[in-house]
């Protein structure tokens, strides 16, 4: 019973942490193992965005104006969390050496991060337009893996920042323990996927491009690691932001209007 009272406690917290949604009054949140739970809020944030799409098609729609509801939606459920974190990570890369964290904490934007916003919106928009009838399905396994990401950084990397604001995700990580959730959520995520296919065809389509998620999810938290040396809360919201990104493109390239 504590355990369950202590996962629904972080749950809370991850979901008051990581989007601006309403939760119900009488859970008591707790924030410390909340990073286990962000692949879950992910897909409940897909699962919206979905279906704002699959609403706004049945009501013929076109793709192209969908499209930026579908992403504005996103940036409103989280506040813009995880792309305040791209755009200071850029900065902070442009900046290089022992001035890339100040750059980082620095509230101004300067332009490596605007054209790294810039880049990450067509890329997403572009990969949408062409994915059309696929395009829920993608959203979804693109928002559960670009939440899979920072567990990767924050168990194989050091956090770079001692009074960091997110150097909790570190201090109370308990190792590959906390990736329960993201099995969890990934068997939740293809048994949705293979529920709403209509054919083994789809089935088989959805089954194959949720598992190419795997692939960015590990390797981009590991070279921006690599990159700065270590991770931040910032670098935590790019890895989101790029995966999500990435992933979204190789699905268009493999799975365009299926």
């Amino acid at each position: 019973m504590r355990l369950n009272q202590s996962w629904l406690k972080d749950f809370a917290g991850a979901w008051i942490f990581y989007t601006v949604l309403p939760i119900c009054p009488w859970i008591n949140p707790r924030f410390k193992r909340i990073a286990r739970f962000a692949p879950v809020i992910g897909l409940i944030i897909g699962c919206l965005q979905a279906g704002l799409w699959l609403v706004l098609s049945k009501n013929n729609w076109p793709t192209q104006a969908i499209v930026p509801l579908v992403l504005v939606t996103e940036v409103l459920i989280t506040g813009g969390l995880h792309l305040d974190g791209l755009m200071d990570t850029a900065d902070g890369i442009a900046a290089g050496g022992n001035k890339c964290l100040k750059a980082m904490t620095d509230s101004r934007i300067g332009a490596s991060g605007v054209n790294a916003l810039l880049i990450i919106i067509l890329v997403q928009f572009s990969a949408l337009i062409r994915l059309e009838n696929f395009a829920p399905i993608a959203i979804l396994i693109s928002s559960f893996w670009g939440r899979v990401s920072p567990l990767w950084a924050i168990i194989n990397f050091p956090y770079l920042r001692e009074d960091g604001s997110s150097s909790f995700h570190r201090e109370n990580s308990k190792g590959w323990y906390e990736l329960i959730p993201s099995v969890i959520g990934l068997i939740i995520l293809i048994g949705i996927l293979t529920s709403i296919s209509i054919n083994w065809m789809t089935k088989f389509n959805a089954i194959s491009g949720t598992l190419t998620g795997v692939i960015p999810a590990l390797l981009i938290p590991h070279l921006l690691g690599k990159k700065l040396k270590g991770h931040s809360g910032d670098s935590y919201g790019a890895t989101v932001v790029i995966v999500e990104t990435i992933t979204l493109l190789i699905l268009a390239l493999f799975f365009p209007g299926v």
